[in-house]
């Protein structure tokens, strides 16, 4: 990001009336992203006078998302995909058998605005990567981003476009260099925070063999995984440098119930030292909201607040100073959701709201009962992450970021 001592972080946020409308519509978050809006402008943040700052400081830019088109969508999806989830005449009218081909059954059902949908929230997420890129901002978020189970040729876990994946796409590309130059190859480091194993993006990107063009994509996820927890994959096990299928470009870190401030605080050190070996020009963060204590799952508990919370892991990542996007993913208490991207909204201008901030009085404020405060505290679940655990969890990582480095050693930058 540069010396960010010597200026305000420089904020992209991506909104607009019809991707707000839009998200609203889809089915397994209903009204969540009206209500991710509305309080992050609520609290001012999306506004320098509103903060009582100056405009001339303002660190936020509000972008506008372009929508996407085929080509920029068929970068990564199929084109037999695309064509029938695009066209209302098909996805809406078509039966029983094509659309479970293409997965629109159950937890991806078929809606009125689903082409639209595709369209704005692809677009969205490709044009916070665009403004990285460009070097417009140093931060770009997008909550209604972060759709990491979209298959390729397939909708699956509440997702139909894979706008993770399009984004580490776009940020991997070349950068243009003096005539003569090669051109430089950014590396894209994910970081995956939902409490469900990014299937899609990992799956896209991994390889057990080497090459350049796999390590300029990095993917992390730390999940929850158990038998009978969706997604059922067989990278969401913990790596294992032993196994012939081994990428260390593809990472998996799962956690038990129970989860809490304390484990991610002890798991911190890998995720940095992750980092460090792999040295990333960019970063991809999905915060997905569904670890946090109070979500319908009630699988982790994960709290904003505290050291090794949602919002700490959200500072340091910030303090890494490296060109980074936020994008969105699950959580099902959509006021919590709200709460949380609110939050690292805050975090991200460097300005934290405090977490004993009372909720601003606004159209949605009866749903913030009973607090009526920005916190999500954590609950009385216990944590299950033994101290074992933990214990064989680092020593599989320090064997992780060894063979990093040393597939990294011929060259001390991306070439």
């Amino acid at each position: 990001m540069g010396d960010s001592s010597s200026r305000p972080r420089r904020v992209g946020y991506i909104v607009s009336n019809e991707l707000v409308k839009v998200s609203s519509t889809l089915p397994s978050n209903r009204n969540r992203s009206l209500l991710v809006h509305t309080l992050v402008k609520a609290y001012g943040l999306l506004t320098a006078e509103q903060r009582g700052a100056p405009k001339h400081d303002s660190i936020v830019r509000l972008i506008a998302p372009v929508p996407a088109d085929m080509k920029e969508l068929s970068a990564y999806h199929d084109r037999d995909y695309l064509q029938f989830i695009l066209d209302p005449t098909q996805h809406l009218s078509a039966g029983s058998q094509d659309k479970a081909e293409y997965g629109l059954e159950e937890d991806c059902p078929a809606f009125a605005q689903l082409p639209d949908y595709i369209r704005l929230v692809a677009g969205a997420t490709l044009t916070a990567a665009k403004a990285l890129k460009d070097n417009t901002v140093d931060i770009a978020i997008c909550w209604d981003g972060g759709r990491h189970h979209a298959q390729k040729s397939r909708a699956s876990g509440f997702c139909y476009v894979a706008d993770c994946v399009l984004a580490i796409l776009t940020l991997k590309r070349a950068l243009p260099t003096a005539p003569g130059n090669p051109p430089t190859k950014p590396r894209v480091m994910y970081l995956d925070l939902d409490l469900h194993f990014s299937d899609g993006v990992s799956k896209a990107f991994h390889s057990a063999s080497s090459g350049s063009v796999v390590q300029q994509v990095l993917t992390f996820s730390i999940h929850h995984a158990a038998p009978g927890f969706f997604p059922a994959s067989d990278l969401s096990a913990l790596s294992d440098p032993s196994s012939p299928s081994f990428d260390p470009f593809t990472l998996s870190l799962p956690l038990e119930r129970g989860a809490s401030n304390a484990t991610f605080l002890r798991i911190w050190r890998i995720v940095d030292g992750v980092k460090s070996a792999y040295r990333p020009d960019y970063i991809v963060v999905q915060c997905g909201a569904d670890g946090l204590a109070g979500d319908p799952y009630a699988t982790w508990n994960w709290a904003l607040g505290g050291e090794g919370g949602l919002g700490w892991y959200i500072q340091k990542i910030c303090s890494w100073q490296c060109p980074t996007l936020f994008l969105g993913g699950g959580g099902y208490n959509s006021p919590n959701v709200a709460r949380a991207w609110t939050y690292l909204t805050s975090i991200a201008q460097d300005e934290p709201l405090s977490l004993d901030a009372d909720i601003p009085d606004h159209g949605a404020f009866p749903l913030y009962a009973p607090s009526f405060t920005l916190d999500v505290p954590p609950g009385n679940s216990p944590d299950h992450n033994t101290e074992d655990y933990l214990r064989r969890v680092e020593d599989v990582f320090a064997q992780i970021v060894d063979c990093i480095r040393d597939r990294l050693a011929p060259s001390a930058s991306p070439t």
